[in-house]
């Protein structure tokens, strides 16, 4: 794979505006593709991470089970003290040219916490712009639901979501499968190793606990990307020259296959394979499952991993970033040193007074970048990749609504 070669697909989500999300006091966040996010341990990361694993959660199964998932409304609404009570939590998301469907979409929702740990849905709204410039709408208040599209009428609840209602409805299908099909993934090495429950392969779980099942099934549905898979991990792990899921009883496991120079490859299932094979192997399943993911968050690639096999790992998600769009949560300078990553492509994740933020990096490191001066590993190393430090949410970008639905 040529990094010269790789083009980088275009953004689909434009920015995400966050209201009191978990560490989030108030902020926007705007993407390239790909986009890494860096920051120091408990800046904040994993928080931002779980916000697309909690819309596309949110999409598919009841709100109160997404927040009792996370601890409960309380422990993911930011608060304004540490005794208060939480927060009106709020997240909008801006998409564009959503596989010529529509050219442009925004969705968002704001929900306020009620007495006994309860909330309910305070507005929500969703608006897609056709290519051919006609805009559908809904826009929610509590739940009074109006739409400009008139064989809408759902029944909603004070505690549930309107979207997952009618996403099947053509003119909303793009923004509710779009965020339906986001997913983030923090492999677990562990959890790989372990003998797992065969089942449909469709999607890979955020730990990556049904690796074989999905294996199975890209091997079974996609040829060429299971081709892709084993040539990209005998990059990463030389020796490796074929993986395989194998069933026992009712379980499945997987075989891996290594040249020692014998007349016969070695073979070994999973609980004998390292870290960072596990994880690698873990990566690649998640880029080319099928249907791929509309966005792809990967948090801290390089744990456990050899530095030296970092170099294909960044191949992995530059050639990911063609076909979707990728995030990567890191604090290694390691990820950073290819050539092509570019100031377009880093956000600083940074901590201060309890609140995360997330910016831009700063003039002085993208003068380096642009002049050649330092590569973005070079200025983590050297501790120089800070965010702007001038940088503030307009408080316009980070509105949830907008009051122009015609």
């Amino acid at each position: 794979m040529s990094n010269g070669l790789a083009v980088d697909a275009m953004p689909t989500l434009s920015n995400i505006a966050l209201q009191r999300f978990r560490s989030f006091p108030r902020d926007v966040v705007e993407f390239d593709n790909p986009t890494f996010l860096i920051g120091q341990n408990g800046s904040g990361k994993s928080n931002f991470a779980d916000t697309f694993g909690f819309l596309a959660e949110v999409m598919t199964s009841p709100l109160q089970a997404a927040f009792d998932r996370r601890g409960g409304f309380s422990a993911v609404a930011n608060r304004s003290s540490a005794r208060g009570r939480p927060s009106n939590l709020g997240i909008r998301m801006t998409l564009r040219d959503l596989n010529g469907e529509s050219s442009a979409a925004r969705y968002a929702f704001e929900l306020r916490a009620l007495k006994n740990y309860g909330f309910e849905v305070v507005r929500e709204q969703c608006i897609v712009t056709k290519p051919d410039g006609v805009r559908n709408w809904f826009d929610r208040r509590g739940t009074s639901f109006g739409s400009n599209v008139r064989s809408l009428e759902p029944a909603v609840d004070a505690n549930a979501l309107a979207l997952p209602l009618i996403g099947g409805d053509v003119r909303f299908q793009p923004v509710f499968r779009f965020l339906t099909n986001m997913q983030a993934y923090r492999i677990e090495p562990a959890v790989i190793r372990e003998m797992q429950d065969p089942d449909g392969g469709i999607r890979l779980r955020p730990d990556g606990a049904n690796a074989a099942s999905v294996l199975r099934e890209i091997e079974r549905e996609s040829p060429d990307g299971w081709k892709r898979i084993l040539t990209l991990l005998r990059t990463i792990v030389p020796s490796t020259v074929d993986v395989r899921p194998k069933k026992h009883g009712n379980k499945l496991t997987l075989e891996f296959a290594q040249d020692w120079g014998t007349s016969e490859p070695v073979r070994f299932e999973s609980f004998s394979m390292s870290d960072g094979t596990l994880r690698a192997l873990g990566l690649l399943t998640a880029v080319f499952q099928r249907p791929p993911p509309s966005v792809l968050v990967i948090e801290e690639p390089e744990v456990t991993m050899h530095p030296g096999a970092l170099g294909s790992v960044l191949d992995v998600v530059r050639h990911a970033s063609r076909f979707m769009q990728v995030i990567v949560t890191t604090h290694s300078p390691d990820i950073l040193d290819a050539s092509w990553i570019e100031d377009r492509h880093l956000r600083v994740v940074s901590w201060d007074r309890g609140a995360s933020r997330i910016a831009p990096v700063s003039e002085a490191a993208r003068a380096a970048l642009r002049e050649h001066l330092m590569g973005a590993g070079e200025l983590l190393r050297s501790n120089a990749l800070a965010s702007a430090k001038l940088f503030t949410v307009n408080p316009q970008q980070c509105e949830l609504f907008t009051s122009d639905l015609g």
